[in-house]
Order: C-alpha cells, then sequence, then structure tokens
C-alpha cells in the first residue's frame, strides 16, 4: 500500500536549520522513497512499510542527536498520483 506523509521537524535550538537539513539529506538516501521539501514540511511518498522504516529510523537518529525536537506528522494512505 502506498503512503504520502507530510512530516515538519521543530528542533528546540536556536541553530533549528541544520538538524531539519541534516533529516531531509538522510531521507533522500532511501531507495523507494520519493522526497519532496518546501518552506513548511516534507512529504514522502512510498511504500507504508519503506517509508515507516525510514521514519523510524531517522526520527530515532534526530532525537539521540538532538536535545529536544519536535516532528509533526500526517500519514495518508492511497495518495492520488500526477496522473489522477
Amino acid at each position: 500500500m502506498r503512503v504520502a506523509v507530510d512530516i515538519s521537524l521543530y528542533p528546540l535550538d536556536a541553530d533549528f536549520i541544520p538538524p531539519i537539513k541534516s533529516v531531509i539529506a538522510r531521507l533522500k538516501q532511501y531507495a523507494g522513497i520519493e522526497v519532496r521539501t518546501n518552506a513548511m514540511s516534507t512529504q514522502l511518498f512510498g511504500e507504508y512499510n519503506d517509508v515507516m522504516r525510514a521514519l523510524h529510523t531517522e526520527i530515532g537518529t534526530t532525537f539521540e542527536q538532538e536535545a529536544k525536537a519536535v516532528f509533526t506528522i500526517r500519514i495518508l494512505n492511497n495518495p492520488l498520483t500526477h496522473d489522477e
């Protein structure tokens, strides 16, 4: 099953840009997951298990690296494709 995920990271630190760029760069390394970014969030598209596995790993990594951080996540199953 394909999903679309809208995710935002809010590092609770004055220097908040580097952790955001880091998590986006790490997510872009996963095969089979399409990553799109804009000023407010990052969107991931792919198979449910692949996307969830990547999120599990990268959220954990971010929480280990950052003293305090907040993720907001919305997940949609069966997203529309560009053709629909």
